[in-house]
């Protein structure tokens, strides 16, 4: 009998169907991947086995009991606990802080009993090999160690039945590999594991089988990872062939057209963040940054695209020096895609249309004698929505009605939708599917191929190989590694991204 069962699922917003009539199940002990495009449905699915979201119609079952969960945590009380894609974590609390709070264990009635607490955190810790300090806040811990906090808070309320929202999304491949371990020990202790994601690579090595919704329709329920290859999930999510694997090195790389010397960056407590880094990039380049994030990858964005005054920079477009602030910069052709889509990317409240032309509002085909183009402003929109292939039957509804691959695509053809001379792009296909990134992935390459200057940073080292025609590498403010993305393998550059010499490497290597 399945552990958990849900029959009949339909979830329906304004001129949307997200869900109709999904029949979901898994079993105990078994680690479950759940497949589809962006908007596909799978997200809201666990939303509503989570408590976040009450489905219009259909019914849950637990151990052959039907349950109704009004929120979260009558899901928790049923031993469903679920780690989001961005993770829920008060930086400037402990580890110990963060696993309890909500649930803190008290003494007396009335104080929070912290030792009985901190033996809870460690014992968890020392069972799964977490290898992270109760004490420690997390604004110190890397991503990776962010996410085993996720995951112990899980442990920490007798999770039974864990769900993971796109996990891996941020993760170096060593990072990915230590996930692994973890969830495998879960597992042969009976946990029950589903894992939305989009890379069919770790389906395909972590999963005991995978569950495929298509537009919010089922249409495989039981595709066994290990007979199968790549090519045949991504056609079984999207329905055609994808190929993700091919690079596309450049053609004709051209003379220096955008140069950053001596960049050196402060955060506000003085610590140097960039420690007087420098590169070029060429005509018809993309430049590749790799690192885990928090390396220096967000100073580079930032002050490349006029959001902060660095300390010290020199940059030149086509010989022309560049200052001044964001606006500045986006006049003289620097597009930019930002890390954090939902609050730097995008305005939530406001429509899909209007978030089209964020940035731009003030170009003469949006706007003229200060009155806004509204017809012509809905036609680009319309353009946007169907060649970035962002699912929608409105652009005139709220931005943050969108999935959050959807929400991407916005940003994406935001930018790649003007002309620009640098496109400064930060985790372009984050949360996208298959067929979504090798459409982004096709643009990067057309835009290069005009003559035209791409910086990549992205955590994703498949992306960042496959698109960089360079690749450096950024450990603590420091450019560490130059070199062909092919030079080394996924391995050892995750070892580089983690402070490991090259000369270190090198030796691994041979």
């Amino acid at each position: 009998m399945e552990l958990i069962k849900m029959t009949g699922i339909t979830k329906e917003y304004p001129g949307t169907v997200a869900l109709k009539d999904v029949d979901f199940y898994l079993k105990k002990g078994e680690i479950l991947s759940l497949l589809g495009e962006n908007g596909a449905g799978k997200t809201t699915l666990m939303k509503i086995l989570y408590g976040m979201e009450k489905q219009d119609k259909g019914e849950i079952y637990i151990n052959g009991e039907q349950v109704s969960f009004s929120n979260p945590n009558d899901a928790i009380a049923r031993g469903i606990c679920m780690v989001h894609q961005h993770f829920m974590l008060v930086p400037a609390f402990t580890v110990t802080e963060n696993v309890i709070a909500g649930i803190e264990p008290t003494k007396n009635k009335y104080f929070v009993d912290h030792k009985q607490a901190e033996d809870r955190v460690r014992e968890l810790i020392n069972r799964y090999n977490f290898n992270i300090d109760a004490d420690a806040k997390i604004e110190s811990l890397s991503v990776g160690e962010q996410q085993r906090v996720e995951i112990l808070k899980a442990l920490y309320r007798d999770a039974s039945i864990l769900i993971l929202d796109e996990p891996s999304a941020v993760l170096t491949p060593n990072e990915v590999d230590e996930l692994f371990v973890t969830l495998r020990k879960l597992q042969s202790q009976g946990t029950s594991i589903v894992i939305i994601t989009h890379k069919l690579r770790e389906t395909m090595s972590i999963a005991d089988r995978a569950m495929v919704l298509r537009s919010g329709l089922l249409t495989h329920d039981s595709v066994d990872p290990s007979l199968s290859s790549v090519q045949e999930l991504s056609e079984l999510m999207v329905g055609r062939l994808i190929r993700l694997d091919n690079r596309q090195p450049s053609e004709k790389i051209g003379s220096v057209m955008f140069s950053v010397k001596d960049l050196v960056v402060k955060d506000d407590r003085g610590v140097e963040r960039l420690k007087g880094i420098s590169f070029d990039i060429r005509e018809g380049e993309i430049l590749g940054f790799a690192g885990v994030e928090g390396n220096g990858q967000t100073q580079i964005l930032e002050a490349v695209t006029g959001l902060i005054q660095p300390e010290s920079i020199e940059m030149t477009l086509n010989g022309e020096i560049i200052t001044g602030d964001a606006r500045a910069h986006i006049d003289c052709g620097i597009g930019h895609v930002p890390e954090d889509r939902s609050t730097m990317g995008l305005v939530g409240g406001m429509s899909i249309k209007s978030n089209f032309i964020l940035g731009y509002h003030g170009y003469p085909d949006v706007c003229k004698n200060k009155l806004m183009r509204w017809k012509e402003i809905y036609a680009f929109g319309e353009n946007c929505r169907e060649n970035f292939q962002v699912k929608t039957p409105n652009i005139e509804a709220p931005v943050s009605s969108l999935s959050g691959g959807n929400q991407q695509k916005v940003v994406m053809a935001r930018v790649l939708s003007r002309e620009q001379k640098v496109l400064v792009a930060a985790h372009p296909t984050r949360g996208l599917d298959v067929g979504a990134m090798e459409y982004v992935h096709q643009q990067i390459f057309d835009f290069r191929d005009q003559g035209k200057a791409v910086l990549l940073i992205s955590a994703e080292l498949d992306e960042v190989v496959r698109l960089s025609d360079r690749l450096m590498v950024l450990f603590e403010g420091k450019i560490v590694a130059e070199c062909d993305p092919t030079e080394f393998t996924k391995t050892e550059l995750g070892l580089l991204m983690t402070g490991h010499s090259v000369e270190t490497v090198r030796g691994m290597a041979s």
